[in-house]
Order: C-alpha cells, then structure tokens, then sequence
C-alpha cells in the first residue's frame, strides 16, 4: 500500500473517533440536560406547591406568609408598652396509643412507661398515669412541662408518648392585674377579663400584629396591689378592692382586687378555676370586688350629697348650722355614731361624719332632686366599664320616699360597685363632669366630652372640703405631706338576715389628688376589716381604709409626674372660721 493511502486511511479513522467522541459527548450533555430538567420540573413542583400552601389553607382559606411568623394570639400591653400577656410556644406531654404496640408484653410497657415519668415528674400519681395509659384515645398526661422535662421524656425512645410545641398564653406579671387581664381557654377564647373584649382584635388576621394598649401603668398597678394587701393583712380582712383613675379623661391606671389569680394556671372547667386553685379554696378569688359586688359604701356618698344640693341651691350658706338630735321616722331612726354637739355647719357635717347632718340636706333637697343627680352619676346602671362581669346597682325603685332619701345621703339603701364610686368622685372634683371610666389608653382626640353633672364652682367648694376632711376630720390617716390629698371615709355595716350586721363592716375611702389640682381619684375599700392591735382594736375606714391609700399615694405619685410640695395647697382660708379651733374631735 502506497503511503498516500495509509495517510488517507489513518485520517479516515482519526474522523471516525473524533465523530464518535462528538456523538457522545453530546449524547452525555443531552441526557444531562434532562435529569437537570427533571430536577428543575420536581424543584418548581415544590415550589408551586409550597406557594400553594402558602396562599391557601384547606377549605380555601388565604392567609399571608407572614402568618407563621406570628403569634394566634396578639399581645397585651399597659399603658407604656409592658407586655401583661402574650403567646408562647411550650412543650406538652401526650399519650398516642395508636403509636403503643400490641401483644402480651403491653400492661409491663405501660408499667414502665409510667413508673419513668412519675420518676421525671414525681407530683404525677402512679395510678393516675395507669388510667390514662389505659386509654384508647389520645390524653394530655400534663398540659406544660419544661424543655429539660421534655429531654429526658425524648430519651425513654417511647413512640407513644409524645412532647409537641402547643402555643400557650403566658402572663409575665404573674398575678399582677389579673382581674384586668382575665385568661383563655383551652381553645384560645378569651375569658372574663380583657381577654374576652378584645378576644377578636387579638385573634384577628389584620389586627393580632398590634398590641391590645390597656390604660393601666404596671408600676401603679403593683404599688396599689401591695398596698392594699398590706391593708388586709394589718386588719385581717377577707378581701380588699381598688381603683386609680384619672379624673379628666375616665382612664384606670390601675385597678385591683384581692385575693387575687394566677391566670397562667386557669384551665377550663365548670367554674373556670384550676384544679390547684379550688383546692385552695381559691375559686370565688376570679370574682372581681371592683366591678362586679355592689355595696353599700356608707359615708362616701356625703360629699355627694352636699354637692347636689349646693348645686340646686337648697344650701347657700355653709354656715347653716342643722341640729344633730335624732331624727325619728316611723319606727325608724336616724343616728349618729357619737355624740357631736347640739348642731353642726355644712363643713362640720363632712369632716365628723354626721349622718344626721347629711339627713337634714338631704331632707331640703327633696327625693326627686337627689335621685336625678345620682343618675346623672351612673349610679342606676352597671358601671361603664370594657369589661364583662359588672355588677347592677340595687336603686330604690319608684319615688323616694322621705325616709329613703335621707339613706340613700349617707350611702344606705342604694349599693353600687366602688368603680361606681370612683367615676362619681371623678365628677365631683375635675370640675363637675362625668366620664365613663374606661380600661383602654386614649388619644387626646378620644377622651369622651361626658355630662355636666355639677356646677365648676360646686366642685371647688367640694375640693376645699374633701381636702379639709384630711386635715381636720375622719381621713386624717389619709394625708401624706406634700400631695394635698382630699376624700371621704365610709364604714358601713353588711345588711343581713334581719337586718344589718353589725360586726360586719365594709370600710372605705374615696380619695383624689392634688387637691389644688385634681388629677387622680383613689378609691380603697376594705371587707370585713377586724379590730386588730395594728388598727387599735377598730374596724372603721379612719383607721384601715385611710391609712392604704396614705401610703399608696407618694408611691404612685412621682411615677405619674405628681412631686410632693409642701408649699402648695388647696386654699380654705375662706371656709376656716366655720370650724372653730381649726380641727375635729
């Protein structure tokens, strides 16, 4: 062969290897190609698929992405922005039969399985856990535990017992507020409180992103809770109840009562209690005292009185002396508690405390004049207030009588709730208008216009002797130098089977400051306060009830800009000649 034909013949074969390299390489690149796509096509099912999940729930219900970022639950927040309840993932501890296998070795399984989480959780009970183990349905064998707990449940590697994330309502402030607050369900429904108002702006897809603003300061909030069990505890009360509320615009900046709950430990059941706490005995402590109990709250209503007929006229000069002697209706009569001379003025009725006193104005004024101003006061209706649970006043129905009207002047035979109290005392010194009180933090732009229910000259009379009540009168045990605090005592008796129990009092006093300036009413009350050696043996609201809120009040003031100054005062030189020697017995 020539060498032209094997150099032909060996550049035939360099182009059939060459070709046949090409065809694979792209044959190669081809089939990549289309496991690459195929990838493609199953990451874009995926894709689509989660875009899916993410546009739609099951039934078609859309909700954002944003959604799993968020709580089921919106926050809780006071005035300034403390958090007072929001959701939390926690651990729970389940029973799955269905994972538990069959077969004769199954009662031993469940022997062990329970004798090792009475040993992780030595309160449960042996025989309780058997019983749950025993069942063919799925139970929460315990409704929190802590992530350390859940370790060591995860390391016994037994299916059927199982520690999913469930979201849970935490209440950081523990029992802080919780009459406020209320609690939710199992099933997330918000309770009693203001959980339950509002329930659908916290549960709402739009809304639940944006805390739920309360009026109420936690720091004022702690300070009349400690206050106020310290009252309890000098005088060995059974309960105790409280309101702050500024007087211009109807906020609550705090509101309690005692003995309190523990919201994060309120389960459902047929009272709404725990478990823990009904064997406590802790059960009636959900009722709130503010709102939902009326009482007769006694000698508080006075100043009220005396307002009502300032306003009408019917007094016109303080001066006015009325006798003190008993006044006989029927068989029925009208005393005072000691003996306080053979007549008193209209300042000197206040700052004794005579009922007496107060019958005789209330007598001028006349039934119809002193029922319409308690109405325009609130006091024939449940309390304005967001939420649930509000008590419905017993008012005298029909036209007051005689009898009836001179009662009702010294707070009896009319029970009210002490929000009702506070709202009222709100009127009678930022200058005669009513507000509805209110658990929400309001702009400027929504304070509510109220209703005039006093004349702005009648509430500054009241001003000077509320505050000279404190000075020279029963609420003397009230005063805390440099905040010019004015109120009222009140001690009245429980009625009972028969008629009133005298050993049973309820003992209050309603106060505001500062009194050249109004700007907080505080209301303490006391129930069934007894003669204890710290009181010195009384049960009155001079020597309980008064002396809570002298020591609430520089607390709460500084905290609420209020700093004391001696050198300010509300001015009574005017009234000072009406009490001779400047001071009461």
């Amino acid at each position: 062969m020539s060498t032209l034909a094997i150099s032909t013949s060996i550049t035939t074969s360099r182009r059939r290897v060459v070709n046949v390299r090409h065809r694979t390489l792209t044959m190669a690149k081809a089939r990549a190609l289309i496991v690459a796509a195929m990838f493609a096509m199953v990451a874009l099912a995926a894709l689509l698929r989660i875009a899916w999940l993410g546009l739609f729930l099951e039934g078609g219900h859309q909700f954002s992405f944003a959604d799993a970022l968020t709580p089921t639950r919106g926050e809780i927040v006071d005035r300034n922005g403390e958090v007072l309840a929001r959701d939390f993932s926690a651990y729970a501890l389940w029973f799955k039969p269905d994972e538990m296998e069959d077969g004769p070795p199954l009662v031993h399984r469940r022997e062990e399985v329970a004798r090792a989480l009475v040993l992780i959780f030595p309160d449960l009970s042996y025989r309780e856990v058997m019983t749950k183990l025993a069942s063919k349905k799925g139970v929460h064998l315990r409704e929190r535990i802590l992530p350390e707990e859940a370790n060591r449940v995860y390391a016994l590697g037994e299916p059927a017992i199982q520690v999913p994330r469930e979201p849970d309502r935490i209440y950081p402030q523990g029992s802080m507020a919780a009459h406020v607050l209320g609690f939710v369900d199992p099933d997330a429904r918000g309770q009693v409180g203001m959980e339950s108002y509002f329930d659908e702006y916290l549960t709402g897809e739009q809304t639940r992103t944006q805390p739920a603003q309360l009026s109420i300061d936690v720091r004022v909030q702690g300070a009349l809770e400690d206050e106020l069990g310290w009252g309890m505890a000098m005088s060995n009360a059974k309960g105790a109840a409280g309101v702050i509320l500024d007087v211009d615009t109807g906020e609550i900046v705090a509101l309690a009562s005692l003995p309190a709950f523990n919201p994060n430990k309120v389960v459902a059941n047929d009272k709404w209690v725990s478990e823990d706490m009904a064997r406590q005995g802790h059960a009636a402590n959900v009722f709130n005292r503010v709102t939902n109990q009326v009482y007769e709250l006694g000698s508080t209503f006075k100043p009220i009185t005396v307002a009502a007929a300032l306003d009408a006229g019917t007094i016109r000069d303080l001066g006015k002396r009325y006798s003190t002697s008993p006044i006989q209706i029927g068989r029925f009569s009208i005393k005072d508690s000691h003996a306080m001379g053979g007549s008193l003025n209209v300042p000197e009725i206040l700052i004794h405390s005579s009922n007496i006193g107060t019958a005789h104005i209330a007598d001028e004024l006349g039934g119809v004049r002193l029922k319409h101003s308690m109405a325009a006061l609130g006091m024939n209706e449940r309390p304005y207030i967001e939420l649930p649970a509000k008590g419905f006043p017993l008012w005298p129905s029909g036209k007051w009588a005689r009898l009836t009207s001179m009662t009702v002047a010294f707070g009896h035979g009319i029970a009210v709730t002490p929000l009702h109290l506070a709202s009222a005392y709100a009127a009678l010194v930022n200058g005669g208008v009513w507000r509805p009180a209110t658990l929400r933090k309001l702009s400027p732009s929504q304070v509510p216009a109220g209703r005039r229910v006093f004349k702005a000259a009648t509430s500054a009379k009241m001003r000077q002797m509320l505050r000279m009540i404190v000075v020279y009168g029963t609420g003397r045990k009230a005063d805390a130098p440099g905040f010019r605090i004015g109120g009222k005592t009140g001690s009245a008796e429980k009625p009972g089977v028969g008629g009133y129990r005298r050993s049973s009092l309820v003992s209050t006093f309603a106060a505001a400051f500062p009194m050249d300036r109004p700007r907080y009413v505080v209301i303490a009350m006391l129930d069934e306060p007894q003669g204890t050696l710290a009181t010195s043996g009384q049960r009155t609201a001079a020597w309980n009830a008064a002396p809570v809120v002298a020591r609430v009040v520089p607390r709460i003031g500084p905290i609420l800009g209020i700093m004391p100054d001696e050198t300010r005062d509300v001015d009574i030189s005017d009234l000072m000649p009406l009490i001779p020697g400047g001071s009461a017995q």
